[in-house]
Formats: C-alpha cells, sequence, structure tokens
C-alpha cells in the first residue's frame, strides 16, 4: 500500500496535492528560501526505488543481525574449550614453530580474563626489561582473537549467503508460478476470441442440457413409484432371510438412485421459489421416507451385530455392508466438499452447481456404522457392571467378551473392511473409550465401595497388557483408562483406612482417659492378665484393631497401601506413648505440688503407673519358651509379608524405635512410681536429713521399711522383668535425694556431733536391706552405685587443704559431679571458709574431663 501510495505521489498530475499533505505540522511556506522539500522519500539518504536496493538490503540486514550472534557463539566455544581442559586439552606448539607464538585459539580462550593493568606489570624499574616480552605477548594474543573473529565472521556470512540464496531461488519460483498463470489466462482469453460464435454456441448447448435435464426428471417421476415398489418388495423378501438379506446390494442402488432423484427435484423447486410446488413434491415423495426407515433399520441391526456376523462366518453379508457404507461415505464426502466450496468460493462453485448430481445432502452411515459400534458393547458392559457390583472380584471375568470382541475383529473382519478404516484400530478406540466411561462412571459413583475402587485400581494393567498382546501399546490409547488416578484412588483408599484408624483410636484413648479420671471407683477398673499382672482394659482391642485395618489394606493387594497404612500406624503409636506419658504426668504433678492435700486417687495413681508399665512390656516381651509372640513381634510379622523389602529395611528402624519407646515408656512409669513415693510418703522425713533433728531419728530405716512394703505389695502385680528395675530406679532415687539434703535448711555438719557415725548408720540401714533382696546380682550392682557416699563423707571430712586433692580424685570418678553440689557439700561443713570454694573451683579449671556414661552424680543437683 506504500507502495501504491508512492507510485501515486509521483504522478505529475497529483505532485501540487502531495506536496500539500505532506506529513508535518507548519504550513508548507513554499516562497521561504530555508523550506527544505518534505513528502515521502526527501528525509532518508538512499533511493529504495533503484534497481538491487531490495538485495542490498536485506543483505545489509541479515549481516548486522547474524553478526553478533557469531562473535558470541564463537566466544562460547573458546569458553567451553577453555573450561573443560581434562577433554579438550590445549593445542600444542607444533615442533617447526621458533616465533614462541601459541595457537589462536588457546589465546582466545581466555579472552575473558580480566585485563592486567600494565601498572601492576611495571612497579619495579626492573621490569622495565619485561616490555619486549609483554609487547610479544599481546601481540600473539590480539592476532589469536582476530583470527578467531576472522573465522565466526566467515560462518555467519556463509549462513547468510545460504539463506539469501534461498530467498531467491524462493523469488524465482514464484515469478515461474506467476508467469505460467499468467500464461493460462492469456490461452483462456485468446480460445475464445477464435470463435466468433462462442457465445451462441454456448447457449445452445444449455438449451441442450436443460432439455435433457427435464427429459430425464419427467422419466424419473413417471417410473418412481414403481421402482419404488420393486425396492419395499425386496425389503419384503429380506425380511424371510434376515440372515443372509440377498437383496441388500439391490436395495440400496435403487434406494439411493430415487433419493437423488428426490434430491435434484427439490433442489430445482426450491431454486424456483415456489411453495406450492414444494408441498406437492413433498407429499411425493413421502413414501420414500418409510421405505429409507425400513432399509435404515437393516443396516442399524447389520451393525449391531457385526461381532456375530463374524463369529457365525457370515462373511457375506458383512462385505456387502462394507460395501454399502463405503459407497455412502464417498457420497458424503463429495457432498462435504461441494459445501466447502460454495461456502468458500461461492461464485466460482455456483457456476457448476446446475451440472451436479447425487446426493445434495450428508446421509450419515458412516456415523451409523461407528454408532452400532457402540450399540453392541453398551448392554454388554451394563451387564458386566451389574455382576462386578454384585461380586467386585467379578471384574476381569465380567469383562472377558472385551477382548472376545477385539480378537474377533482382528483375526475375521480386518480383511473384510476397507483397508482406509483400520477397523481394528478404529474399534479398538471406540471399545477403549467406552471402557474409560464405564471405569470412571464407577469410580464417581458415590455408591460404589472401597473394594470395588480397589479392584479398578489393579485393573488398567491386566488390561494393557491384555491390549498389548492385541498389538497395541499403552500411549497409542488415549484417555488412560481410569485417567492415571491410581495415585489418586490409592491414596484415597488409604486416607480411608487411616480415617478409621484414626476413629478408633481416639475411641479407645477417650474409653482411658474416662476410665482413667473413674479409677477410684470400688474394686477399681484395671484387668490383670493371665499371670496376675496389673493391665489396661483396652490394649487387646487396639492391638486386634490395628490387625483388622492391616488386613483391610491387605485386601487391596497392593503394596504401597499397606506400607502408607503401617507408616500411619508406627505414628499414631508414636502418638499414642507421648499422650499416655503426658496424662500420667499431667496427674502426677497435681500430688507433687507441695499445696497438694487431699490424696484421694493416688493409690489408684500408682496402681495405672504399673499397668501401663505392665502393657509397655506385653508390648514388647515375646515368650521363647511358650512360642508366643509380643504384640508388636506379631504386627510386625504380619505386615513384613505385605510390602516391599526396600520397605521393611525402613520398617526395621521403625519398630525398633517403637520397642524403645515402649522400654522408655515402662522406666518413666517405676521412675515417676518412685518419685511419687518420696514426694508423697516422704514428704516429712526428707527436710530433716543432716539436721540437728536427723541425729535424733531413724528416718533412713523408716523409708527403707515403707519401700519394702510397697515391694512386697506390687510384686505380685508387676511385671517380673519390672520388679529389679524398680527396686534400682528406687534406691538410685534415694540416694540422690540423700546426697541433695545437704541444701535442707538447718543443714550442717560439726565436728563435735558425730555425723559420720550417724552416716554410717543409714548406709549400713539401705545396705542391709540391698543384701537381703532376692538377687543378688542387683543388690551388688545398687551397692556399688551407693560407693559415691564415700567421696562424700571424705568431703566433709578431709581437712581444707586437702579438699582440692579430694574433689580432684572424686571428679575424675565421676566426670558429671556438679560444681554447685560440691560448694553446698563445703558449704555444710562448720568450718567452712572461701579459700576451700576458691581452691576448689581453681582445681576444677585444671582437670581434663573425660566424658563418659552419664553416672549417678549427674542427677544430684
Amino acid at each position: 500500500m506504500l507502495a501504491r501510495a508512492t507510485i501515486r505521489a509521483a504522478a505529475p498530475r497529483n505532485v501540487g496535492v502531495v506536496a500539500r499533505r505532506g506529513f508535518q505540522t507548519t504550513r508548507a511556506q513554499l516562497s521561504s528560501p530555508y523550506h527544505y522539500p518534505e513528502g515521502p522519500l526527501t528525509n532518508i539518504p538512499f533511493n529504495p526505488r533503484k534497481k538491487g536496493f531490495a538485495l542490498k538490503y536485506w543483505t545489509f540486514c541479515a549481516v548486522g543481525f547474524s553478526l553478533p550472534f557469531g562473535i558470541a557463539e564463537g566466544t562460547l566455544t573458546g569458553n567451553d574449550r577453555d573450561d573443560t581442559p581434562q577433554q579438550h586439552p590445549p593445542p600444542q606448539r607444533p615442533a617447526d614453530d621458533h616465533s614462541g607464538q601459541q595457537a589462536p585459539a588457546a589465546a582466545f580462550n581466555k579472552m575473558d580474563v580480566p585485563p592486567v593493568k600494565l601498572s601492576e606489570l611495571l612497579r619495579h624499574p626492573d621490569d622495565l626489561d619485561k616490555i619486549s616480552a609483554l609487547k610479544a605477548e599481546f601481540s600473539r594474543k590480539k592476532e589469536a582473537i582476530d583470527s578467531q573473529l576472522r573465522t565466526g565472521l566467515r560462518e555467519q556470512l556463509e549462513t547468510t549467503q545460504a539463506g539469501m540464496n534461498g530467498l531467491s531461488d524462493g523469488q524465482k519460483t514464484v515469478q515461474q508460478i506467476k508467469d505460467e498463470m499468467m500464461k493460462i489466462d492469456k490461452i483462456c482469453s485468446e480460445s475464445q476470441n477464435m470463435i466468433t460464435d462462442f457465445a451462441t454456441i454456448n447457449l445452445v448447448s444449455q438449451a441442450h442440457r436443460n432439455f435433457g435435464a427435464v427429459e430425464a426428471m419427467r422419466k424419473n417421476l413417471e417410473t418412481f413409484n414403481d421402482r419404488l415398489g420393486d425396492i419395499s418388495r425386496m425389503i419384503e423378501m429380506d425380511n424371510e432371510d434376515l440372515e443372509s438379506m440377498p437383496n441388500l446390494l439391490g436395495i440400496h442402488y435403487e434406494l439411493t438412485q430415487l433419493r437423488n432423484i428426490r434430491d435434484d427435484a427439490m433442489e430445482q423447486i426450491q431454486r424456483g421459489d415456489d411453495p406450492g410446488l414444494q408441498a406437492t413434491l413433498e407429499d411425493y415423495f413421502h413414501e420414500l421416507d418409510r421405505v429409507i426407515a425400513q432399509f435404515d433399520e437393516r443396516i442399524e441391526l447389520i451393525a449391531r451385530s457385526l461381532v456375530a456376523l463374524v463369529q457365525a462366518d457370515n462373511t457375506s453379508l458383512v462385505v456387502r455392508f462394507a460395501l454399502i457404507i463405503e459407497a455412502e461415505e464417498k457420497s458424503d464426502q463429495r457432498v462435504l466438499a461441494l459445501q466447502e466450496a460454495l461456502k468458500d468460493h461461492k461464485e466460482i462453485a455456483t457456476r457448476f452447481q446446475s451440472i451436479t448430481d447425487g446426493a445434495k445432502t450428508v446421509r450419515g452411515y458412516k456415523d451409523k456404522f461407528l454408532a452400532g459400534i457402540k450399540e453392541i458393547a453398551k448392554p454388554k458392559f451394563e451387564k458386566a457392571r451389574g455382576e462386578f457390583m454384585e461380586d467386585p472380584g467379578q471384574l476381569e471375568k465380567s469383562l472377558k467378551w472385551y477382548f472376545n470382541d477385539l480378537n474377533t475383529v482382528k483375526l475375521g473382519m480386518v480383511q473384510l473392511m476397507p483397508k482406509k478404516w483400520k477397523i481394528f484400530k478404529t474399534w479398538t478406540e471406540i471399545y477403549h473409550n467406552m471402557m474409560h466411561d464405564y471405569l470412571v462412571d464407577i469410580i464417581d459413583d458415590p455408591q460404589t465401595s472401597s473394594s470395588h475402587t480397589l479392584e479398578i485400581v489393579s485393573w488398567p494393567e491386566k488390561y494393557y497388557v491384555k491390549l498389548n498382546r492385541l498389538g497395541f501399546k499403552q500411549e497409542e490409547l488415549v484417555p488412560h483408562v481410569i485417567d492415571n488416578r491410581e495415585t489418586e484412588l490409592v491414596r484415597d483408599f488409604r486416607s480411608l483406612i487411616i480415617k478409621f484408624l484414626d476413629e478408633w483410636i481416639d475411641r479407645i484413648y477417650a474409653q482411658e482417659q474416662k476410665d482413667f479420671e473413674g479409677r477410684t471407683v470400688e474394686g477399681g477398673n484395671l484387668d490383670t492378665d493371665e499371670y496376675g499382672y496389673f493391665r489396661n482394659k483396652n490394649l487387646i482391642d487396639l492391638w486386634r484393631m490395628l490387625r483388622e485395618q492391616l488386613d483391610a489394606a491387605a485386601n487391596s493387594k497392593r503394596a504401597d497401601v499397606v506400607e502408607g497404612v503401617v507408616d500411619a500406624m508406627f505414628q499414631r503409636l508414636r502418638q499414642r506413648q507421648q499422650a499416655w506419658q503426658k496424662m500420667l504426668e499431667d496427674e502426677a504433678a497435681r500430688y507433687e505440688d507441695d499445696k497438694m492435700v487431699d490424696l484421694e486417687g493416688f493409690q489408684a495413681l500408682e496402681d495405672w503407673l504399673v499397668a501401663t508399665a505392665n502393657d509397655q512390656i506385653a508390648c514388647i516381651d515375646d515368650n521363647e519358651d511358650e512360642g508366643r509372640l509380643a504384640y508388636l513381634s506379631d504386627f510386625k510379622k504380619k505386615f513384613s509379608a505385605l510390602v516391599t523389602p526396600q520397605y521393611m529395611d525402613r520398617a526395621e528402624s521403625e519398630v525398633a524405635a517403637l520397642r524403645d519407646g515402649y522400654v522408655d515408656l515402662s522406666t518413666w512409669c517405676m521412675t515417676k512410681f518412685a518419685q511419687l513415693v518420696f514426694t508423697v510418703d516422704f514428704r516429712t522425713v526428707m527436710p530433716d536429713f543432716f539436721t540437728p533433728k536427723w541425729y535424733t531419728t531413724t528416718a533412713m530405716a523408716r523409708m527403707v521399711a515403707t519401700f519394702e512394703e510397697y515391694v512386697s505389695d506390687y510384686r505380685m502385680v508387676l511385671h517380673h522383668s519390672l520388679v529389679d528395675i524398680f527396686i534400682e530406679i528406687f534406691a538410685d532415687e534415694l540416694l540422690v535425694r540423700y546426697l541433695s539434703s545437704v541444701r535442707n535448711k538447718g543443714a550442717k555438719f560439726r565436728r563435735m556431733d558425730q555425723f559420720r557415725d550417724k552416716i554410717f548408720d543409714d548406709l549400713r540401714t539401705a545396705f542391709e536391706f540391698f543384701n537381703s533382696l532376692p538377687n543378688p546380682e542387683v543388690g551388688n550392682a545398687i551397692k556399688d552405685t551407693w560407693r559415691v557416699t564415700e567421696p562424700f563423707l571424705e568431703l566433709l571430712t578431709v581437712d581444707k587443704d586437702s579438699v582440692a586433692n579430694t574433689f580432684e580424685a572424686f571428679k575424675n570418678a565421676y566426670w558429671d559431679l556438679q560444681i554447685s553440689w560440691v560448694e553446698a557439700v563445703l558449704r555444710s561443713r562448720d568450718d567452712f571458709d572461701r579459700s576451700m570454694l576458691n581452691s576448689i573451683k581453681a582445681r576444677a579449671a585444671q582437670i581434663e574431663i573425660v566424658r563418659g556414661p552419664e553416672t549417678i552424680m549427674g542427677k544430684v543437683k
């Protein structure tokens, strides 16, 4: 458009107009000597009208556009070679090169190295001797860079030249086509001019064709009813032999002719725009619609029976059916092509519309054939759904017909149908889409149970294996048979099991809390097992529920489902341990408060601590003599056969962590029991130790007697493996509190008092109890722990000068000895002064501590 505007502006008759319509904002002052030329082409330094301007212009653009990319590509290539010397070793200097120059590429690889300033190279007068060498080095680098740039420029110019050659060849081809079209147009024009009476001849020819068309139409209308009657008789004959239908092709041929006659007649009437005649013709052809409906019923019947016909070896009827559908398909394609031509090239297509014969509308028999394929499978899918919903395990069996049909099509129908239809592929795609809709509809049905969903989840793998045997790969069939929802469905099913798991655990824990709060009822609310040990009522229900949920996960026959459920069970069991400890700890805190007076429920709390400890041991105590596994071991054995070996490696650590958690919780219960004994039973006794009142009482004997009563009362209801642990915990707690009593208010060790004898008396009382224990090993271990009282007594009795040495020996034996406790011991001496404490601190700074296992002194604060 700009070029045409330029040409028009250059015409002499338009010069004045263009000059006055120039693209400027000020009025043109033609009389001014300073007014420069205005208008197109006056403000650019070149003339685009010259011959060869286009080639020069596009060459300039291509080179200018490509050159920067070429330089960048060369730079990046050089950098890559420089960054990976192990793969591309630097080029070696030729043996005969005595100039000392390096290869250009090696120098160019270092282009991106930060430049070195001359001021840094020439810092000292002696550096002036390096000028020649530096000049030679820089010259070599410059030559290498110039060589690389020339190479890159040459490559880009070659690429640009190739592109320009392609453009030039394309222009030549377009010009040749244009010339040929002009020749054709010229020949057409000349041929009409060569015949002087062409218009008259053309008019006569059209009139002749119109007379022939009218005569043919008259004859067709006269014989229409007779021919229609013949078709009806042939249909009646086929009704008597529906298995072979011998007149099927003849019926189709004659019916197609009559339909074409009707279409031609109706088209001509519509062109004449006479509603009365159109209604008359519609009444005349009314009987044809009834016959067409009968024929369509035959076609639909055959389409729905194709698989049965092939299986019955009735190939003749299948072939004739295929011929009819193929003919109708060609007719529909012709009609659609004409309609597209009328839409896009209406003027040209209208010129030939009058000489077209045949069908005028799309009859859609190919679509009816494809719809018949769906009708074959539809009742079978409905029957399969009924069987599947009654028994989820019948999914594969209920769909056996699916693959039988496809195999029938592959073996018996492919050679009976046109190759272009690719009937096996088409049939499989239709069936596949119906299978997809069938399965997805079941999945989305709210009435579908989890067992049905799991069967569907495991079906795609089998489904695609069977189709692969028929020759179809999974990626060839779109969409995925269940839209790749396996992961989602598995996650939903797993979440459902975990939901039930959480509901059961919450219900059990709520009942346990209720039982714990009502522990003071008459007779108690704890159970005893076959050994007489205290047990919680709900532990058996918990593990039974876990096994049931594990069985539900196993029914999925998927390891990922079982693994997800087992992971959830591990997590819930850990949370249960923490919840139980918190519940017991919160209740025990009420009695550990100094303000607590009401001891109602205290005895029941101790019973629950014992029962809880027994429950933890029951979860992990395997009875090898009786061949009975504990709850956790039995749980592990059950899920081991359902998970993968890779998961089992991780599950081992989870089971070990749970086992340690049960041991820790049982130990915590015994520790809390012992602490409560000291907090409640010995609340009034412990503050008297090492005070003046201590010398006149037998507090240690009373405490040991009380503890003996506890052990005697609970020995028969406490798990046998916990009795010795309970005694050790109590002994350790007694020792810790005994040593910590140096902080009691009024605690003082005076030389005039016989505190040494009193301490010996307390220790003798304790050791007598330890010696009376049924298990000598436990007693000896406890006595070894109580040997810590020896350095304690030594700290109380040594002279001031030896305190530091005694402390050092004490610290070396017990690395976690607290210096704050040592200070409290020293302050309890009647001869304490500041120098003793200073010497202790100075010696502590000099001692090199070697850490080891925790000792009893780590608990003494």
